[in-house]
């Protein structure tokens, strides 16, 4: 991507860009990887309150942590911003969709981002999120980028979220879940990015 062009706000890790953490530790994927020496898991917010895990096909009713991660958002846009835009993966891209929706309704003064990037995006499935979605079109212009062949989050489940965002872009890749970056994927990412220079 053009870095010398645009700040982005990454939830992912990326070189150059600020990095911001997932707050929650998942429970069941630390006890899981404790044993393989993975890195500690974490999510934006726990489907199962009670196992302190996330699976983003199950349906809740309500979740834990969502409020202390869009409280982690404010504060790293408050401290580190302004910020151009805002990328999110998997979880990190719904909870993109969630900040995006209460920046078109003006709820919430610190965030001002002119795009957005949505890289395997979903529709949180829990009841106590849906006011993110009904009734709401997201003006903001957005990317939306998934593969064909995740079965993380398919790529229906990614579709799902594209009538919140009527006027969004959309880069589709025969690939499962991940951050595309061939030529032609990076094209589409820096063809979007110009807009807003």
């Amino acid at each position: 991507w053009e870095k010398s062009y645009i700040t982005i706000w990454n939830f992912l890790y990326h070189d150059n860009d600020v990095y911001h953490d997932k707050p929650h530790l998942n429970s069941q994927d630390q006890e899981n990887s404790s044993s393989a020496g993975d890195e500690d898991q974490r999510g934006w917010w726990f489907s199962d309150v009670q196992a302190h895990s996330f699976d983003a096909r199950q349906d809740c009713e309500s979740s834990l942590g969502l409020d202390e991660s869009l409280e982690a958002v404010r504060v790293a846009v408050k401290e580190l911003g302004p910020f151009d835009g805002i990328l999110g993966f998997s979880q990190g891209a719904a909870l993109v969709a969630m900040v995006c929706a209460l920046q078109e309704q003006k709820l919430e003064p610190a965030f001002s981002f002119r795009f957005a990037v949505l890289v395997a995006g979903f529709r949180s499935a829990c009841a106590q999120h849906q006011h993110f979605y009904e009734g709401l079109e997201i003006t903001l212009p957005s990317l939306h980028v998934f593969g064909q062949e995740d079965k993380v989050i398919p790529e229906q489940m990614s579709r799902e979220l594209l009538p919140t965002f009527p006027g969004a872009h959309i880069l589709v890749h025969p690939g499962g879940h991940f951050i595309p970056a061939a030529s032609a994927h990076r094209q589409t990412y820096q063809k979007f990015l110009q807009m807003f220079q």
